[in-house]
């Protein structure tokens, strides 16, 4: 390891490399600047194991591996092919109901003590998950957690919380509940059980999330310092598709209470934490993060790819307002759709265009597409799909559109400003820290409020070529890729440089006490 060119352990999920949108843009951004300075391997959790990459992948990429939470049931698949076959036929071989009894079905009992009080001592948690990589190192996944034993423990504990608490006012869960939970529980751990290479001088998670659980193992076993970016919060973004998912009042309770729990270790166990804006920083002390260790890097954008060209000749004398997003609920494009019908009343000739995937939720788009239908927007309203040359899309418009109601500092508006197109947004996360002076702040959810900014631009071509210039001026000035990628180079050099002190020296829970003496005993020949 040379201290001038990290190893990091980058960490992704639902994004780079298999899929599009602004952490993906971002992850490449990072990779592609920092050949030749920083090596890069790849933790990549999916939905299902058919994907490619999206990306040309830059040669400081030295490994991918690849963990789809669904569509498999033997994880180690996928993240166990550097070992021979063999070494799985023996994990699986050690497994006994002796052994589950003695070495794992404690930790596990422990861990559900947690997630029915995710906020109890967050060292006590991280400890319980770090007991869980311990053993699966030695031990296989799905022979483990198949045995009947975990099933019947964890059924019972449920109705006995339920009984005993405040909860039992609510909806009680049915065993078909039960089974699915404990399903989440086999599919949403696999990363856990993921071999930690011997070359990682860093981990770099891209949200304080399941990915995240390799950063605290190695945090525990090597002593690996390691680094969290929040985007959007994980924890808020959580809530949020929680609350509008159509499941049992029990279903709700347990995924909230699972990610609450790992996102406060993932928290704990970071040496930075480094949101894309400021406005993430109270989120993320509520969820405990030192405030010592918050160091906020803004996103990045090429002020030479991104720039100012005239509009192309179909749209030139067109009213036409640009959106980039990935057609799904958190970027509310319902919202836009009624918005886009307030300004044609306003505007006639309007033309509003969405670039961005049709297949992250298609049961959305189809309900934006009758949406768009029922106003009678078909020839006002149009879906793009995907685009491979974004930086393209903005020089189509007068203006861009955003109106999420979760984000992080997203690309599109900093590209957009770029481009010295002025974007209407609603004002949420960090928008208004790239926006403020330089373009129009909208409530969430408030179609009149949104559609009273795009004809305030519309109508107005001084202003809105004065915030366009404005906004060009700001990105030159603050939101560079250069000043982006140069924190955080600097940040894996600090990193690296640090003074590596295994955590498992720490380790307090007597269950997870115990399987580290067990494993030390036993001296296991490919340990």
């Amino acid at each position: 390891m040379s201290k001038d060119r990290p190893y990091v352990l980058f960490e992704t999920e639902g994004s780079y490399p298999f899929s599009g949108g602004g952490v993906s843009t971002w992850s490449h951004i990072l990779c592609t600047e920092l050949v030749g300075k920083v090596d890069f391997e790849l933790l990549a959790i999916t939905g299902n194991p058919y994907v490619e990459s999206r990306y040309r992948l830059p040669e400081n990429i030295k490994r991918i591996t690849h963990i789809p939470l669904w569509g498999v049931d033997e994880p180690s698949d996928y993240y166990d092919d550097r070992q021979p076959f063999s070494y799985q036929i023996e994990k699986k071989s050690r497994v006994s109901k002796k052994v589950i009894n003695a070495y794992f079905k404690p930790i596990f009992e422990d861990f559900i003590k947690c997630l029915f009080d995710p906020y109890t001592d967050v060292n006590r948690i991280s400890d319980i998950l770090y007991g869980f990589w311990k053993y699966f190192q030695y031990y296989d996944y799905k022979q483990t957690l198949r045995q009947p034993l975990l099933w019947t423990g964890f059924k019972q504990s449920i109705i006995n919380n339920f009984e005993e608490s405040d909860l039992s006012y609510n909806e009680q869960p049915r065993v078909f509940d039960i089974t699915f939970g404990m399903r989440w529980l086999y599919h949403f751990l696999m990363p856990v059980a993921a071999p930690i290479s011997d070359q990682v001088d860093v981990t770099h998670a891209t949200l304080a999330g399941f990915p995240a659980l390799i950063s605290i193992a190695a945090k525990y076993e090597k002593g690996i310092p390691s680094m969290v970016t929040d985007h959007g919060v994980y924890m808020r973004e959580r809530l949020i598709n929680v609350g509008q998912a159509d499941m049992p009042f029990f279903s709700k309770k347990l995924l909230v209470d699972l990610s609450t729990l790992v996102s406060r270790a993932v928290y704990y166990t970071a040496d930075q934490i480094s949101p894309v804006t400021t406005a993430n920083k109270e989120w993320e002390k509520r969820f405990e993060a030192e405030e010592q260790n918050i160091v906020p890097i803004y996103n990045g954008v090429n002020t030479d790819l991104f720039k100012p060209t005239p509009k192309p000749r179909q749209t030139k004398d067109v009213p036409t307002v640009i959106a980039v997003a990935q057609v799904f609920p958190l970027k509310d494009i319902e919202t836009m759709i009624r918005a886009a019908d307030i300004v044609r009343k306003e505007v006639p000739e309007v033309q509003f265009k969405v670039y961005g995937s049709l297949e992250v939720d298609k049961e959305y788009v189809a309900r934006c597409k009758a949406l768009v239908s029922e106003l009678e927007l078909n020839d006002t309203f149009h879906f793009g799909g995907f685009h491979d040359q974004p930086s393209m899309i903005f020089n189509e418009g007068d203006i861009s559109i955003l109106t999420s109601i979760s984000e992080g500092f997203p690309y599109t508006v900093i590209e957009s400003m770029s481009c010295g197109r002025p974007v209407v947004a609603t004002d949420v996360g960090g928008i208004r820290d790239a926006l403020e002076g330089c373009g129009i702040l909208c409530k969430p959810r408030d179609p009149q409020d949104i559609a009273k900014g795009v004809v305030t631009l519309l109508k107005d071509d001084d202003l809105r070529l004065e915030l366009g210039r404005k906004a060009r001026d700001r990105v030159l000035l603050t939101f560079t890729t250069e000043k982006s990628v140069n924190a955080y180079y600097d940040s894996y050099i600090k990193l690296a440089s640090k003074e590596r002190t295994p955590w498992k020296e720490r380790v307090q829970v007597e269950s997870v006490l115990k399987l580290l003496d067990h494993v030390k005993e036993e001296e296991f020949e490919y340990a």
